[in-house]
């Protein structure tokens, strides 16, 4: 048997670089996501001494030691690019020592797997939150085939997120042409309130006929997405209906990032959603409701929305002040070319995700299949 067994702290070991001579601002700070990435912090850096954040140079990892409230999941990152950023101070960052052992590509995709999720989950101790440590991290026991294999099974991964990237690449031209267009409009004829081609939708679900599994919330990435809400013993008879291509938003423009969540429903189902949502359709025989929701996805239109919203403990983007919104509305001909565009950028987006949770499921079956051929090399 070819496999050989190590604790993970033989071939890992922590780096500790401080940006003490303030080299990097704060457009070097990011954050770290559950979903093993590189995020955009969402700290407000504002007036904060940067002094202490940590390195986090190429070939690296970074975690947060804390599990708590993260969805069963830890917030992890591998460093593939070719430039340092920064991290917390609470985040712990840590490189592959042993480069002649353990592959840090490898090493990735082992953490990429559910299993690693959880075993973290399992090894996280505390009281009021709950950490996996670097001690537990080092106390991890993996078996590794040899290196030229696992540097056969990285080369599969890394394929598939070529492919990722490319296909990424096509659907930011795509979205350059739309946006393009749409400015194009907006800058060669006349606006007109939008509140002369919407309406508002009040029907409910009176008879119960959809269960808690039609719930849907909206997402700032404006996306209709399964609920994160307790429905349990919760009445939905006075859930508002969302039928095919209808529009649902929330008013709410608080702690969103700067963005407004509002979706269509481009799906051939009906949604339900809470009362506390605004939904809304278009007369369609004027203004298409893809037309209308490749303006809405335009980074101008969030902005515009987050500045006309008012209030003092949470600020609101109401239906009044939609209704005033306007937007160039072009003939129908002309709204049909855009939005025959626009569908093939929303197909390609939705090709897309699926691609990520391939590569994202894909890290199991590699890893197993590294050891499988490793133990009868």
């Amino acid at each position: 048997m070819a496999l050989s067994k190590y604790k993970l702290g033989e071939l890992i070991e922590l780096v500790d670089e401080r940006n003490s001579d303030n080299l990097f601002g704060a457009d070097s700070v990011v954050g770290l996501g559950t979903q093993k990435k590189i995020i955009p912090t969402k700290a407000d850096l504002d007036g904060v001494s940067l002094n202490s954040y940590k390195f986090f140079p190429p070939k690296s990892f970074a975690y947060v030691p804390d599990t708590s409230r993260r969805g069963d999941k830890i917030s992890l990152a591998h460093n593939t690019d070719e430039k340092i950023f920064l991290v917390s101070s609470i985040s712990i960052v840590f490189k592959v020592r042993r480069e002649d052992v353990l592959s840090a590509d490898y090493l990735f995709m082992y953490f990429n797997r559910p299993e690693f999720d959880r075993y973290a989950r399992f090894h996280s101790w505390g009281s009021a939150r709950e950490s996996f440590s670097w001690a537990e991290m080092c106390d991890i026991e993996i078996n590794l085939p040899p290196l030229s294999v696992q540097k056969k099974f990285v080369a599969v991964y890394n394929a598939l997120l070529e492919n990722k990237k490319v296909y990424e690449r096509g659907l930011d031209d795509l979205k350059l042409v739309c946006d393009g267009y749409i400015e194009n409009l907006r800058r060669n004829m006349p606006a007109q309130k939008l509140g002369n081609y919407i309406e508002l939708s009040d029907e409910r679900n009176a008879d119960n006929f959809y269960t808690a599994d039609d719930v849907r919330g909206i997402s700032t990435d404006k996306k209709f997405i399964p609920t994160k809400a307790d429905m349990k013993g919760v009445s939905l008879k006075n859930y508002f209906l969302v039928k095919p291509e209808a529009f649902a938003f929330v008013p709410v423009t608080s702690r969103n990032g700067g963005k407004i969540s509002i979706a269509q429903n481009d799906s051939r189902e009906n949604f339900i959603c809470s009362t506390a949502y605004v939904v809304f359709s278009t007369n369609a025989e004027k203004l298409l409701p893809q037309y209308l929701m490749l303006f809405f996805n335009r980074s101008e239109f969030d902005r515009y929305a987050r500045f006309h919203s008012w209030g003092s403990a949470r600020e609101v983007f109401t239906w009044k002040d939609l209704c005033g919104v306007e937007i160039p509305i072009p003939d129908m001909k002309i709204q049909r070319s855009i939005a025959a565009i626009y569908e093939v950028l929303r197909t390609r987006k939705k090709i897309l995700e699926r691609l990520k949770t391939q590569i994202k499921n894909i890290c199991p079956i590699l890893i197993k299949g590294s050891l499988d051929e490793g133990a009868t090399t």
